[in-house]
């Protein structure tokens, strides 16, 4: 009897308070369009930060995902190894959902889920959203990347010419989602569509 052992076309989407999260809310977006499977978790500091920072209610963003789990639901799918994914993105990541998995601390569905996705050896994306870094937000950074974590700082891209905020956005979550070889049809990449001389 043959089996399946290839890995779903599914991503685990986390979204916590740091400023900036119309990222996380664009990520669901643009995997909703590529087809691929995503289970959301939203930290209560990130609702909160949603209502000063955008029109989105949370009941529209849990629409936005193929799935989705409250914060503290800590036996939910996600939680567990034998989930298969791709991996999970957290975007906006805070300083304090960083410390927690660099520390292992798990207090939370985002923190567990993000612990799992790296005991499994899955890619785990950060999109980390605080400046100025101190010391230890560096020290930490640099153990989340010892650990098989990507750290990918919100950080916006001058080469594509973007003409909006919304360029911005789509460029950098974007290239999170090149991270998990996912092609969304926002990137503008360096040099591809330049003119003969």
């Amino acid at each position: 009897m043959a089996t399946n052992n290839s890995t779903p076309e599914r991503i685990i989407v986390g979204i916590t308070g740091a400023s900036g999260v119309i990222y996380g809310i664009r990520a669901l977006e643009l995997l909703a369009e590529a087809g691929v499977e995503t289970h959301l978790v939203i930290s209560k500091a990130a609702e909160l930060t949603m209502t000063y920072e955008t029109d989105v209610r949370a009941a529209d963003l849990r629409a936005r995902a193929s799935h989705w789990y409250a914060a503290g639901d800590i036996g939910a799918a996600i939680s567990s190894g034998s989930f298969k994914t791709k991996g999970m993105l957290i975007v906006p990541c805070s300083v304090r959902s960083m410390s927690e998995i660099a520390t292992g601390i798990t207090s939370s569905l985002v923190s567990r889920a993000a612990d799992v996705v790296l005991k499994e050896r899955r890619r785990l994306v950060l999109g980390v959203r605080e400046t100025p870094l101190h010391g230890g937000h560096l020290r930490t950074l640099v153990q989340l990347s010892d650990m098989g974590a990507v750290i990918a700082p919100i950080v916006p891209a001058f080469y594509s010419k973007p003409q909006s905020i919304d360029d911005i956005v789509n460029h950098t979550v974007g290239r999170m989602l090149d991270l998990f070889d996912i092609e969304t049809g926002v990137v503008k990449r360096w040099k591809e569509q330049q003119p003969e001389r």
